[in-house]
C-alpha cells in the first residue's frame, strides 16, 4: 500500500517538504511584526518556548496519526475511532479539514499571484516595458485573475507528479533556495542606513510585555499557524514517511526548521523596514503600530526598493523570489490533502484528481478576486481563526482521548526501539492530552 500511495525516499527530502509547509508568507511578514508590536526579544522568547511546549506536541500528533494510518485525514481518523459515533465524528473533522485547507488555498493562491507579479515587474522596467511593469504591481481584477491561474498551475504541475518526483523532488530544490537567497538579502540589507534600528526593535526585549495574556495569545497562535496544524498537511506528509524514520527526532528538526527560519525572516523584515524610514517610506500604521500583512509587502518593501536605484531591482526580484518560493512550498502542501483523499476514497487518478480539484480551488479563487471586498476577509476569518483551531483541538482529542496509547507507542517505536525510555514519551502524552486542548481553546476564545 506505501508504495502504491508513494513515499519519501530521504529524511532529508521529508524535512524539506515538511518546513516548506510550515514556512509560508505568514512566516516573513506575520512573525517580525508580531514581534516588534509585542516587546521585541520578549516575544521571541516566548514564541520559542510556546513552539516546542505546545506547537511540537501538537505536530507530532499529526504526524503519528499519518505514519499509523498511512491514509488521508478521513480515513487515518477513522481508523483510530472505536465506536461508531466516534467514526461519525472522525469523517466530519477529515472532511472539515478538506474544505478548509481548500478555501485556506484560495485566498492564499490570490496573495501569492500577487508575489508572482511583483517578482515580474523588474523584468518588464529593464526590458523597457513600463507599461507592463505599471500594470503588474496595480491592483486590477484582471491582474489578480491572471496570476492567480498561473500560480494554481504551477501548483498542480508539481502536485500531479506524485509524492517522490513532485512534492519531494521539487522541495528538495526551492526550500535551499530560499535559505540561500533569505541569508543573502540579510547580509546586504544589514549594510543599509537604519537596519540596526530595525534589529534593536526586533531583539532587544520589552520583559515588562512577558506577562501581557495578548503577547501569549499571539505567540502561541503564531506557533500553531506557522507549523501548518490542524487540517491534515502535517497527518498527510507524515503518512508518506518510512516506518524505519525516528518521529520525535524528524518531528523536531521540522519544528527547528521552521521556528529558525521564522527568526531568520525577523532579521531581514524589521530591519528592512527601518531602513525604509530611513529613506522616508511611512512603515507605521494610523494607530501607530508597524505596517504588517500584504501592506507590508506590496507597500512599504517596493518603495523601499524604489528608493535604491539599480540595485533596488535586483533586490526586488530575490525577494519576491523568496517570496513566490515560500509561497509554493506550503500551496503544495495544502492541494495535497484533498488530492489525496480522491485519489485514496475514490480511487482516482492522481493527476486528473490534481487538474480537477486544482481547478476547482482555482475557480473559488476567482470568485473571491471578483467580490474581494465582501468575501476575501470573510474567508481568512473563517479558515484561520474558526475553523483550524478547532481542527486542531480534534487531532489532540483523537491522539490523547481517543486512540489506543499502547498503539501509539508501538508506532512510536517503529523507528524508536528504546521510546519508551526517552524524554519525549515522559512528556508528550501529557502535553497532548492536557495543555494542548486548553492552549487551543485559549487561542480559538481570544
Amino acid at each position: 500500500m506505501a508504495a502504491d500511495r508513494g513515499e519519501f525516499s530521504s529524511r532529508f527530502g521529508f524535512l524539506m517538504a515538511a518546513s516548506g509547509s510550515a514556512v509560508g508568507l505568514g512566516n516573513i511578514w506575520g512573525f517580525p511584526t508580531n514581534a516588534a508590536s509585542n516587546g521585541g526579544a520578549a516575544f521571541l522568547f516566548t514564541y520559542l518556548i510556546l513552539a516546542f511546549a505546545l506547537a511540537y506536541p501538537a505536530l507530532m500528533a499529526e504526524l503519528i496519526i499519518g505514519r499509523y494510518a498511512r491514509a488521508n485525514a478521513v480515513t487515518a481518523l477513522k481508523s483510530l475511532s472505536p465506536r461508531p459515533s466516534i467514526k461519525l465524528v472522525a469523517v466530519l473533522v477529515g472532511f472539515v479539514g478538506i474544505v478548509t485547507v481548500s478555501l485556506i488555498l484560495s485566498f492564499y493562491s490570490i496573495v501569492s499571484g500577487w508575489m508572482l507579479a511583483y517578482f515580474f515587474e523588474p523584468f518588464m522596467r529593464l526590458l523597457g516595458l513600463n507599461a507592463v511593469g505599471d500594470w503588474l504591481v496595480a491592483d486590477t481584477e484582471l491582474r489578480n485573475a491572471l496570476f492567480v491561474i498561473v500560480f494554481m498551475a504551477l501548483t498542480i504541475y508539481i502536485i500531479s507528479a506524485g509524492v517522490k518526483d513532485g512534492i519531494e523532488k521539487w522541495a528538495s530544490r526551492l526550500m535551499p533556495s530560499l535559505f540561500v537567497i533569505l541569508v543573502l538579502l540579510i547580509l546586504y540589507v544589514f549594510t543599509l542606513p537604519g537596519a540596526m534600528a530595525g534589529l534593536k526593535a526586533y531583539l532587544l526585549p520589552d520583559f515588562s510585555r512577558i506577562a501581557n495574556p495578548q503577547l501569549l495569545v499571539d505567540a502561541m497562535g503564531q506557533a500553531f499557524f506557522s507549523l501548518s496544524l490542524g487540517v491534515g498537511t502535517m497527518l498527510i506528509y507524515g503518512s508518506y514517511i518510512s516506518k524505519k524514520e525516528n518521529l520525535p527526532t524528524i518531528g523536531s528538526l521540522v519544528a527547528l526548521l521552521d521556528v529558525g527560519i521564522a527568526v531568520l525572516a525577523g532579521l531581514l523584515i524589521l530591519p528592512a523596514m527601518y531602513v525604509a524610514l530611513e529613506n522616508g517610506v511611512q512603515i507605521f500604521d494610523a494607530n501607530g503600530g508597524l505596517v504588517a500583512g500584504p501592506g507590508l509587502i506590496i507597500s512599504v518593501l517596493p518603495a523601499l526598493f524604489n528608493t535604491m536605484g539599480i540595485i533596488g531591482g535586483v533586490v526586488a526580484v530575490a525577494f519576491f523570489a523568496l517570496m513566490t518560493i515560500a509561497s509554493l512550498t506550503s500551496s503544495i502542501s495544502m492541494l495535497e490533502v484533498p488530492v489525496a483523499y480522491s485519489v485514496e476514497h475514490h480511487g482516482l487518478d492522481r493527476r486528473r484528481a490534481a487538474v480537477g480539484i486544482g481547478a476547482l480551488i482555482t475557480f473559488i479563487s476567482l470568485v473571491i478576486v471578483y467580490n474581494f471586498d465582501p468575501m476575501f476577509d470573510l474567508v481568512v476569518t473563517y479558515t484561520t481563526e474558526y475553523s483550524q483551531p478547532l481542527l486542531g483541538l480534534f487531532f489532540c482529542l483523537f491522539v490523547a482521548w481517543i486512540w489506543n496509547r499502547n498503539a501509539i507507542l508501538e508506532e512510536i517505536r517503529q523507528g524508536c526501539p528504546d521510546a519508551e525510555s526517552g524524554l519525549f514519551w515522559k512528556i508528550w502524552p501529557f502535553y497532548i492530552k492536557y495543555i494542548c486542548p486548553v492552549a487551543i481553546l485559549a487561542v480559538y476564545f481570544q
